[in-house]
């Protein structure tokens, strides 16, 4: 077992943030209204300012639900990567170290204020480590949700379904605008991005949800795209309520970052699900906000330092390189709730346990012959002209 110490912390990981590159979006996919992948951006959706006082708890009844207990591992992400390669002709993570999703950046980057407990698998293949979620320790440290629960969760949908459009605005009719209020809430339905960005000397493939779009893609590629991220949030009326509004905005803000989404849009609810208020926050400005307002309200330190997630990130991803290159069989990242380390152990000394699909990894196969042969012809002309040339 390999451990990485995240004791102190505070200290250890604090100063100026290690270098970031920009997220950038290689490639992006959907899933339909009934889950099923498409390779396309059919399931994005554009924003528009919602109506308020709208009652979040409205077709709670007829919410079609995405059952999220059945282990997905990276197989859309994989899949995407097979078709951006067979137009590229090229292998899209030469020069990759780690392939996952944002819900697993996420937490590693918030693990020095993180409570909960996290497993997950990790597979080295072609000098690239694969990450994954360990679907039995998600499921069996779930608790049982109560009505109260599984209403407040579906308020998020709900708010995401009263903030956006199938097509831009300036396309839609006043009765889909106004309608929304009365469309059927389908969490089955996403649209994904897949990003390539980089801590320090680790360079990362990450695929994650977005909520919307703000105005649509840029005509150049190379610019960034005005995603949103949509989130709900009771509203605050104490210094207690805002400490912990403070410690969610972490996440918020770390599953932005990691995807580059410029701006959260967070929706104010009462405790009744009624719909209040939006804010816009700049992702970027989160940490700084945070931080003058404790300090203008003398409250003391924030409860999160923006530079100590980054480089606490930038730091164990550096390290777990060392621990699992050239490594073989199924390896397990472990993190216990409220620990004071990250444990990595190998749990299976061959295969990858359904990491990697077979698809994905015939594909390469695949794609490997044909570069070989490619290769070869290239030298082989080479060659020729060389000899015609004397």
């Amino acid at each position: 077992m390999q451990i990485f110490d995240i004791a102190d912390y505070a200290t250890r990981f604090a100063g100026k943030s290690s270098a970031i590159k920009r997220p950038r979006e290689i490639t992006y996919f959907s899933y339909d209204d009934n889950h099923v992948l498409k390779h396309d951006e059919s399931s994005l959706r554009y924003y528009y300012t919602p109506a308020l006082n709208v009652d979040l708890s409205q077709g709670y009844g007829t919410f079609v639900k995405h059952d999220d207990s059945v282990d997905e591992h990276l197989d859309s992400l994989l899949d995407a990567l097979v078709e951006l390669e067979k137009k590229q002709e090229r292998c899209s993570t030469d020069g990759v170290h780690f392939v996952t999703w944002r819900g697993m950046m996420t937490k590693i980057m918030t693990v020095p204020y993180l409570e909960d407990g996290f497993e997950m698998n990790a597979v080295f293949h072609e000098g690239t480590i694969f990450i994954e979620e360990n679907n039995l320790y998600k499921q069996s440290s779930r608790g049982v949700q109560d009505e109260r629960g599984a209403r407040m969760s579906f308020w998020g949908y709900k708010f995401e379904t009263l903030s956006t459009l199938s097509r831009p605005w300036g396309e839609a009719t006043r009765e889909e605008i106004e309608g929304r209020k009365n469309d059927i809430v389908n969490n089955k339905a996403q649209y994904c991005s897949v990003v390539q960005t980089g801590f320090g000397d680790s360079t990362l493939m990450i695929a994650g949800e977005v909520d919307a779009i703000w105005d649509c893609r840029p005509m150049n590629p190379a610019n960034p795209i005005n995603y949103v991220e949509l989130k709900t949030s009771r509203q605050v009326t104490s210094t207690n309520q805002q400490i912990n509004f403070e410690k969610k905005l972490q996440r918020f803000w770390a599953q932005s970052f990691l995807l580059g989404i410029p701006k959260i849009i967070i929706g104010y609810r009462d405790d009744y699900g009624i719909l209040k208020n939006v804010e816009i926050k700049e992702t970027q400005g989160i940490p700084t906000e945070i931080r003058k307002a404790h300090v203008a309200q003398g409250l003391g330190p924030p409860p999160w330092n923006g530079n100590v997630a980054i480089n606490f990130t930038t730091a164990f991803l550096e390290w777990l390189k060392g621990v699992l290159a050239g490594k073989e069989g199924l390896w397990r990242i472990r993190y216990q709730q409220r620990g004071s380390r990250i444990e990595v152990y190998q749990v299976q000394e061959s295969g990858n346990a359904g990491v990697l699909t077979d698809r994905f990894l015939a594909w390469r196969r695949e794609l490997r012959e044909k570069l070989r042969t490619a290769e070869s012809s290239k030298a082989a002309l080479e060659a020729e002209a060389g000899e015609a040339s004397i």
